[in-house]
C-alpha cells in the first residue's frame, strides 16, 4: 500500500505492495553488535536449577515470540534461558533479552490524526503485529469513519488474524465507499485464501453466475 490513499486504484495498489514480512537487515545487525557490547560487561548468568534441555526449549520458545514481535513475553523467557547451564545458550539469551529491552524502550510516535494511526497501523502490519495494527486502524476509523482505505486496511489485518466475519464487513464497507477496492482485493494475495469462499466470493465476484 502507498503512504496515502485517495480514490485512485494505482495508489491503492502501491500501498498494498508495501505490505510484506520484513527480512533481517543491517539495522538488526547493528543492534546485535550493540547488544554484544553490553553483554561483554555482563557475562552469562550461572545455572539456577533449570536443566539444559529446559533452557534450550525456553530459548526456542522465546525466539518464536521474538520473531512474532511479542517482545515483552520474549524478554521474560530469554531471562529464564539466560539462567541455564549451557553458556552458549545463556549468552544468546542475554543478547536477545538486551535487544528486547532496547526495542521496548523506544517511544511510540505521536499519533494525532486518522492518517497518523493508519500509517502506523500499516507499519505494524508489515511486521505482522496484527493486534496492535487493528487497534490503530480502529482508532483511525473513529476519526475518519468514511475512509475506504482504512476500512480496507482493517479488513486485511482482520483477515490475516483469522477474524473472517469482521474482515468481510470492513471489506464490504470499503467497496461500498470506493468500488475500485473490489478489483484491488481480487488482486490482493492476502485475501486470496478467502476470495473463493462464501461470503467473500459473492462480494468479490458478484458477476459470476449462481452467486
Amino acid at each position: 500500500m502507498p503512504e496515502k490513499k485517495k480514490t485512485v486504484i494505482s495508489k491503492n495498489a502501491d500501498r498494498r505492495s508495501a505490505i510484506s514480512t520484513p527480512s533481517r537487515n543491517t539495522k538488526d545487525h547493528a543492534e546485535d553488535s550493540r547488544a554484544t557490547a553490553i553483554l561483554r560487561k555482563s557475562p552469562p548468568k550461572s545455572a539456577t536449577g533449570i536443566s539444559a534441555q529446559q533452557q534450550l526449549s525456553t530459548f526456542e520458545a522465546a525466539m518464536k515470540l521474538f520473531h512474532a514481535r511479542r517482545l515483552k513475553e520474549a524478554q521474560e523467557l530469554f531471562a529464564q534461558a539466560a539462567a541455564g547451564p549451557e553458556r552458549d545458550v545463556a549468552h544468546r539469551a542475554q543478547l536477545h533479552e538486551a535487544m528486547c529491552h532496547r526495542r521496548l524502550e523506544q517511544p511510540t510516535p505521536a499519533l494525532n490524526s486518522a492518517e497518523d494511526h493508519y500509517n502506523y497501523g500499516i507499519a505494524l502490519v508489515n511486521t505482522r503485529s496484527l493486534p496492535q495494527a487493528r487497534e490503530h486502524f480502529e482508532k483511525a476509523l473513529e476519526l475518519a469513519p468514511n475512509s475506504d482505505h482504512i476500512h480496507y486496511a482493517l479488513a486485511l489485518a482482520q483477515a490475516l488474524s483469522g477474524d473472517v466475519g469482521n474482515a468481510f464487513e470492513n471489506l464490504r464497507r470499503a467497496i461500498d465507499l470506493e468500488p475500485r477496492n473490489r478489483i484491488l482485493a481480487r488482486q490482493d494475495a492476502d485475501f486470496a485464501p478467502l476470495a473463493n469462499q462464501p461470503p467473500f466470493d459473492s462480494l468479490l465476484y458478484p458477476e459470476k453466475k449462481g452467486w
